[in-house]
């Protein structure tokens, strides 16, 4: 069978020569990224300015895009996850047949380049300006946290928004992770190995022992891990942010964010471009402050497992891991702890 596979493969090539003057790759090229003029020409249909929220799951970063969008000029939604879960957008034209017909030069249409990035950009573009459209705004953005790609979600973004801006916050990793342990404690409970079912149960019946550092929330292995995660996707996003984006990059952490949050939000409007001397902010920032859905919906979910838990609140870390959990948890991310001024 191999002998006949070569062959049609060779007939393939030669089918591509003759069809559109070169051979194509089979496999998927990486997405080359859009250019200036392109861009110009994308800005006449959908002129928005538009902006992007990566974070650590559990980061705040449905805060902070709820707080965003308080300004009358500022959309933030979240989820689309072009750029940091998969399918990635750009999967869209990943297949060879729809990148040959992306670029193939018998069509006049696309002036002989690789329509692909410019595909993209509008595809994003459309589905953001539609609904900010609809909420009367004029600088629109998405939340989607990139704890699974990591600093890969910064390049794919910077592909097809290379003039478009960047926002990173971080949380405390040991608050991050452990807010993401309750998460699946409570919205995922099927997919939880036995170990992990024999301490969400043992917390839910009595978790006082949890509170005096006596037993862990955290099965074999398991904190080292996610420490480690939190620190690459930390440390990744960081450095590319600012390697790719240059001053349209902006980082914040969450703790500032709840102590100062008139102070910090001003500062991320102004980054924004958007005027920030409308006397009510102040009062919408407060406003958006004094709830709280995911934790009505958390309780709502499972009451008597988060019943003695306080959502969004700073430091929960040190009540609920074992002297073991923090040193492991030093272990592995202390130098990144550090650096973001975490004790």
């Amino acid at each position: 069978m191999k002998p006949i596979r070569k062959i049609f493969h060779r007939l393939n090539l030669a089918y591509q020569a003759f069809r559109y003057g070169e051979v194509r790759p089979e496999s998927a090229e990486e997405l080359r990224t859009i250019t200036e003029e392109e861009i110009s020409e994308v800005k006449e249909f959908f002129p928005m300015p538009k902006y992007f929220v990566f974070g650590h799951a559990r980061s705040g970063t449905t805060l902070l895009a709820r707080l965003l969008r308080v300004h009358p000029d500022v959309h933030c939604n979240w989820q689309t996850h072009f750029f940091t879960r998969r399918p990635f957008l750009e999967d869209l034209v990943s297949s060879p047949e729809i990148r040959r017909w992306m670029s193939q030069t018998s069509n006049r249409w696309i002036k002989g380049d690789d329509f692909s990035p410019l595909a993209l950009r509008v595809i994003s573009d459309f589905m953001l300006e539609r609904e900010a459209r609809e909420e009367a705004k004029s600088v629109v953005g998405d939340k989607s946290p990139n704890t699974a790609v990591q600093g890969k979600g910064v390049v794919r973004l910077h592909r097809l928004y290379p003039e478009g801006k960047l926002i990173f916050i971080v949380r405390d990793g040991r608050d991050a992770v452990l807010s993401h342990r309750f998460l699946n404690f409570i919205d995922f409970p099927d997919y939880l190995p036995e170990e992990d079912l024999v301490i969400r149960d043992a917390f839910a019946a009595d978790p006082e022992p949890f509170f005096r550092g006596e037993k862990s929330l955290f099965s074999a292995g398991e904190l080292q891990q996610a420490a480690k995660k939190w620190v690459n996707n930390v440390e990744e996003t960081h450095c590319r942010g600012k390697e790719m984006f240059g001053s349209a990059y902006y980082s914040l952490r969450f703790e500032d964010l709840v102590a100062q949050p008139d102070r910090v939000m001003t500062r991320l409007w102004e980054f924004l471009g958007v005027d920030v001397s409308s006397p009510t902010l102040s009062d919408r920032i407060r406003d958006q402050l004094s709830q709280n859905p995911d934790a009505a919906w958390q309780r709502q979910q499972a009451g008597d497992l988060v019943s003695n838990l306080q959502k969004g609140k700073a430091g929960s870390w040190l009540d609920l891991f074992t002297q073991e959990d923090k040193d492991t948890f030093h272990a592995a991310a202390g130098d990144t702890l550090r650096a973001w001024g975490y004790k």
